[in-house]
């Protein structure tokens, strides 16, 4: 494992500061690998790292040793603007079945859509095993993509608006939504809409979520142009969009816990959570940004390294992945990198 320290200003920012606070401590950055190709999720097995790539490779980072895996689909991976390889997450039963789930945009004639697959790992190969979910919307840009296994034991998905507002409030469409499958594929039996995979709806384009220690399942959405939003997901509720975003509310309509408001943007993407706190990798922030859920408070926990697609929580421990080399960054020598820092 490559391990660098760089030292970086911490700053501090709270919910409705306009400034920054005077720096006063230093925070202690480790690169963990680099050279990395638009990468866009972490996942990790014992000490074992697993980051889709966009382009449609899968990182293994295991002992301080970096390799790229192939990953056969049996669609042709898009290379749209945003596409490409996105979520991934690791089956329960990993180390007996070598077993991992995906979402990823693909390219047929001219359509575009997203699908969530199986992908079996065997002699370093990724292989699509089984499909799940298809037909799911992609348009120009807002493809959602995060999967996550919630402590219920389902399987959730983000899904974005497809570049068409109005389907995300459309319950006939999987586009603008969070959904929930079980493992196999199928529609749970609690889901709120009968016979439907939709969760919740409303949505922009959500690309974060994460469940607190008591099961509160949070995500995070991408607003336009500014009015991200970091939402408290409740099953059956709609959230929105188009019709309302940010601090605007409407009566069956939820407004979010936080927002950036019509002045910033975040462009919020991964998210994780640690004792009573939301951290959320944010791409036109440029930070990794801490919520308290107590307080309400916001600050910046690290800033400086360009986008940030992703991050988890290890114990004391908070990995988070830069995405400068996704054609809307600055990439400097060595990007992407997968970072470490310590949570104070």
């Amino acid at each position: 494992m490559q391990r660098i320290f760089i030292f970086l200003i911490f700053l501090l920012v709270t919910a409705g500061c306009s400034s920054y606070e005077k720096p006063e401590t230093m925070i202690e950055v480790e690169v963990v690998a680099a050279n990395l190709q638009i990468p866009w999720s972490i996942e990790k097995d014992a000490d074992t790292f697993y980051l889709t790539e966009r382009p449609g490779h899968i990182v293994k980072i295991e002992n301080g040793n970096m390799s790229r895996q192939n990953v056969v689909l049996e669609k042709e991976l898009s290379t749209a603007a945003e596409a490409g390889l996105l979520g991934f997450v690791l089956a329960p039963d990993f180390h007996e079945t070598n077993v991992a789930y995906a979402y990823y945009t693909y390219q047929e004639g001219n359509s575009q859509l997203n699908r969530i697959v199986t992908l079996q790992l065997a002699e370093d190969v990724w292989r699509e095993e089984s499909l799940l979910l298809d037909q799911i919307p992609s348009g120009t840009y807002h493809h959602g993509g995060r999967l996550k296994i919630g402590p219920d034991g389902y399987l959730y998905a983000t899904t974005g608006d497809a570049s068409a507002p109005a389907i995300a409030q459309n319950l006939d469409s999987l586009g603008g939504k969070i959904l929930r499958l079980n493992l196999d594929g199928s529609i749970p039996d609690e889901n709120p809409y009968p016979n439907s995979y939709i969760y919740s709806y409303g949505h922009r384009n959500p690309q974060g979520l994460t469940w607190s220690s008591d099961g509160t399942l949070y995500s995070s959405e991408h607003g336009n142009r500014a009015n991200d939003e970091v939402n408290k997901i409740e099953p059956g509720l709609n959230y929105g969009w188009p019709i309302i975003e940010g601090h605007e509310e409407q009566e069956g309509m939820v407004s979010p816990l936080f927002t950036s408001g019509s002045g910033n943007t975040w462009a919020p993407s991964g998210m994780a959570y640690q004792e009573g706190k939301l951290y959320v990798a944010a791409l036109r922030g440029s930070a990794v940004l801490e919520f308290n859920l107590e307080t309400g408070e916001q600050r910046e926990v690290i800033t400086g390294l360009g986008r940030i697609r992703d991050v988890r929580v290890e114990g004391s421990y908070l990995y988070f992945i830069s995405n400068n080399t996704d054609g809307r960054g600055t990439p400097e020598e060595n990007d992407d990198r997968l970072f470490r820092i310590t949570l104070n």
